[in-house]
């Protein structure tokens, strides 16, 4: 499994953290079997000898067992603090890890992989689904945990009686393997569910989300809320069937104790009593230590859904195309010469006929076919994605924005200094606009971009471009929408900044200023049979 991999390298990386946990939690477990076992012990004592008399009393050792008990209790918190800052520190950290590196690999493999889901899907498999993997770091110190105070539990009933120390180890080994029995039979099938209900859920949500208007134009909302009050449904009766496996494994946690009592108590026969109670009090803190295995059991079907979800989504290795191209020359098979940086050129041509798609399969963004275009005198279909991509800053007809601020969608193009965002921002038309806001390049856009008009989403886009560093600038309509001074000025500080960084261009439109700025164009028909564009003519523009 490749998620698998991904984990263990930031188990090995947290090992030190993990640790800490499980050395922590076997304090917390052995502190609390022997504190209340003590407690029993003293207080069952301390009656008997108030019983016997003033002499007696006199004579009891009172203040050891006092002060034992208040170090267990301090060690038990103290414990306690340990091993959740350092269980959940670990598991916060591998997981701030284990996102990037996961959107990196979907965004390095091949584009059929990462389309093949929606963006709520992709949504709850990067945030659900990893979330639920926490839990596989912080139970990593149950079984030490739970070993330790089983031995301590153990030893304690022992001190009554041998014969006590196995009747509670018998009846702990009962208790883990009913817990195991209904965390399959129940908690796991109902911790998948739970986990893919949630995915659906969320991608109903976006789905909806994303054709609001027309479902108002259209007076729909009574059925888009129906679609999702369904979701909602399915995903709350997966929770209610967690949470019973939940009450079922709790009750058999009480089974089990009055089982531990019912089985030590009489084999502690012949002891003393305070040692009985001992023995008894000890048999119930065994017992809750192998709770702690039940409430891991109880998010095992949830996290392992959500291995096998994002396991799914990981491209597998494909080792096919390593060919590296000699170059940046681009040919479009049958358009004449290869183009290489500063050059540029413009493909137009009617809507819908392919030119966004011939531009996505240069890129990486869609398959190639063989025998349609060339980079570096290599085949791009001999070429892994993630290899040309690199070679493209790209601003795409259809502009996706981040629910965060200016800095931080334009930061998803590379780390740049202030003054490169802003000039990158004044060269698309839009510093003027964003230096008007309060906060600056801190302001929020809003879900994909709400809060900018379409031509300033698309400027943005277009700034974000700039700021890659890359032989190619990609552009897809990039002045669509804008008013006319808006444009020309757009254009004129585009000329400038290829004229300065000697980057090649590709541009898509259908307006004329743009085009202008490209020497040659291709003019593509339409698609072939086979998928490949048909090119209608080639020509060179007047310089």
């Amino acid at each position: 499994m490749r998620i698998g991999r991904l984990i263990a390298a930031q188990a090995q990386e947290q090992r030190a953290r993990l640790r800490l946990a499980a050395a922590a939690g076997a304090v917390v477990t052995v502190s609390a079997v022997c504190l209340l076992g003590l407690s029993g012990w003293f207080i069952t004592g301390a009656a008997f000898a108030g019983a016997a008399g003033a002499a007696a009393a006199q004579s009891f050792n009172y203040m050891m067992p006092s002060a034992i008990i208040r170090l267990l209790a301090i060690l038990r918190t103290g414990g306690r603090y340990v091993e959740r800052v350092a269980g959940h520190e670990a598991a916060l950290k591998a997981l701030a890890r284990l996102r990037p590196q996961l959107f990196r690999a979907i965004a390095d493999g091949p584009p059929e992989a990462a389309l093949s889901l929606s963006s709520g899907e992709m949504s709850a498999r990067l945030v659900q689904d990893v979330d639920a993997v926490q839990t596989l770091f912080v139970r990593r110190s149950v079984p030490v945990s739970l070993g330790a105070g089983a031995a301590a539990a153990i030893v304690l009933a022992s001190l009554a009686t041998p014969w006590a120390g196995l009747a509670l180890f018998a009846a702990m080994a009962v208790a883990c393997i009913g817990g195991v029995l209904i965390a399959r039979r129940l908690a796991e099938p109902a911790g998948r569910a739970a986990q893919v209900a949630v995915g659906v859920l969320k991608d109903r949500l976006a789905a909806l989300e994303a054709v609001t208007p027309e479902l108002k134009a259209y007076g729909l909302e009574g059925w888009a809320a129906e679609q999702a009050t369904a979701a909602a449904a399915d995903h709350d009766q997966a929770q209610i069937a967690l949470t019973q496996a939940a009450g079922w494994m709790t009750a058999w946690q009480a089974v089990a104790v009055a089982l531990a009592v019912a089985l030590v108590v009489p084999a502690s026969a012949g002891a003393a009593l305070p040692l009985t109670a001992l023995a008894a009090l000890a048999a119930i803190m065994g017992i809750e230590a192998a709770g702690g295995l039940v409430a891991a059991l109880h998010q095992n079907g949830a996290a392992a859904q959500a291995l096998s979800r994002l396991d799914a989504i990981l491209p597998a290795e494909d080792r096919g195309r390593t060919r590296t191209p000699q170059g940046h020359a681009i040919v479009l098979i049958g358009a004449g010469d290869p183009l290489s940086p500063p050059q540029r050129l413009g493909l137009a041509g009617p809507s819908g006929v392919g030119k966004t798609t011939l531009v996505e399969r240069l890129i990486g963004l869609r398959p190639a076919p063989s025998g349609e275009l060339c980079i570096g005198g290599v085949d791009i279909a001999d070429i892994a994605p993630h290899d040309r991509r690199a070679l493209f800053a790209y601003a795409a007809q259809d502009v996706r924005l981040l629910d965060g601020s200016v800095r931080e969608n334009l930061a998803l193009a590379a780390s740049a200094d202030e003054a490169a965002v802003w000039r990158a921002l004044d060269d698309a038309g839009l510093g003027q606009r964003i230096r008007a806001e309060p906060l600056g390049l801190d302001a929020r856009v809003g879900s994909n971009g709400e809060r900018l008009s379409g031509g300033e989403r698309r400027r943005l886009n277009l700034a974000r471009a700039y700021l890659r560093d890359a032989p190619w600038l990609v552009l897809d309509e990039p002045t669509e929408g804008l008013d006319v001074a808006t444009e020309a000025d757009v254009l004129t500080a585009l000329q400038a900044r290829l004229a300065e960084s000697g980057q090649g261009l590709i541009l898509i439109s259908h307006r004329a200023p743009p085009m202008a700025l490209c020497p040659r164009t291709i003019r593509i028909d339409g698609l072939e049979a086979d998928g490949r564009v048909r090119l209608a003519t080639a020509k060179r523009n007047a310089a």
